[in-house]
């Protein structure tokens, strides 16, 4: 018997239960579809078997039919089911789609490796200036030359290294004048 193009949910039994989900049988036919583990529930499912046992009854929906090797495959989901009332919880698919949308990954098809430069302790071969490299300076020949403001911490031990040149130099000057 040929299955119709369109079919809501229906209530079936199970057929068998494997790690990846489970067979179904369609009522009226001699095919089986199969519940992948992704569509028996819309919490994570790790193991089938604590979902459904073999002879259970179930509301199912037919989401997705394709030939493959001649042979034709059912694709049901069980989530969009209330398995109270088999009513249809998604008539016009919106979550099978953005289920869809979510398996898509994104691909970089440039091959190009992304490299991080680090640029604060670098010198331009251009200009001499900290910063930047020769290919982003931007001074013209015989023009200003800029360079990064020292950060805080490195002005502060620049300041406490001169008032250390300082003192030694004031007890050097004092010595000598001790010694005359």
């Amino acid at each position: 018997r040929a299955l119709p193009q369109v079919l809501y949910s229906f209530s079936s039994q199970v057929a068998t239960v494997t790690e990846y989900g489970a067979f179904i049988k369609i009522p009226g036919c001699r095919k089986q579809g199969l519940v992948h583990r992704t569509h028996m529930s819309s919490c994570r499912v790790d193991k089938p078997s604590e979902i459904v046992d073999v002879g259970d009854k179930v509301w199912v929906k037919l989401i997705r039919k394709e030939m493959k090797d001649d042979k034709l495959k059912l694709s049901l989901s069980m989530k969009v089911v209330n398995q109270g009332t088999g009513k249809d919880l998604d008539p016009n698919n919106v979550s099978l789609d953005q289920d869809e949308r979510k398996k898509r990954t994104f691909r970089d098809f440039t091959s190009q490796k992304i490299t991080l430069e680090a640029v604060l302790n670098t010198v331009c071969k251009k200009c001499g200036c900290k910063g930047h490299f020769a290919k982003e300076c931007f001074v013209q020949p015989g023009g200003t030359k800029y360079s990064l403001i020292p950060e805080e911490e490195e002005e502060e031990v620049a300041a406490a290294g001169y008032e250390r040149d300082k003192k030694s130099n004031v007890t050097d000057d004092s010595s000598k004048k001790r010694k005359k």
